[in-house]
């Protein structure tokens, strides 16, 4: 076998796992369907974000600052989007920004809450966008996309 055919796999390689390291960056994403006590859907986005990193949170207490984590849930005929929260976030002055921000680091869950407007089975599509930091640099914001299954509702 030529040389240049047992490199060219190599290299390929080798380039796919820098594209997943790069795209990956310091935080990471599942995303699964449960029901709450009170009936409703829910999605939990659930974040790994690295340590010496953070997210910001929902809301900001000021628009000329980082960018805030989005959900977005498209809109469907199946279903309402009630609410989107988030755990408590934490309050700190922001080296990058000079501001008071809020923002979340270890592993926060995000939670959409659904009411379902029909028992079938349904998929939900949506995405998160996030901006991630640590105390000397802020990377773009990345928008990552997902789609969950929830299950027909039993009778």
């Amino acid at each position: 076998m030529p040389l240049a055919l047992r490199i060219v796999p190599v290299i390929l390689t080798y380039c796919l796992s820098v594209a997943t390291v790069i795209a990956g960056g310091p935080v990471s994403w599942s995303f699964a369907a449960v029901a709450d006590a009170e009936g409703r859907s829910v999605i939990e986005l659930s974040a790994m974000v690295e340590e010496g990193w953070h997210i910001y949170a929902l809301e900001l207490p000021r628009d000329d600052g980082p960018l805030p984590t989005v959900v977005r849930i498209q809109p469907s005929g199946s279903f309402e989007l009630l609410e989107v929260n988030e755990p408590e976030p934490e309050e700190v002055m922001d080296p990058n920004f000079q501001m008071v921000v809020r923002y979340h680091s270890g592993s926060p869950v995000l939670r959409a809450v659904l009411m379902r407007k029909e028992g079938a089975a349904i998929t939900v599509l949506g995405e998160v966008e996030f901006m991630a930091c640590n105390d000397m640099t802020c990377l773009p914001p990345v928008s990552v996309p997902f789609e969950v299954e929830l299950p027909a509702l039993k009778k």
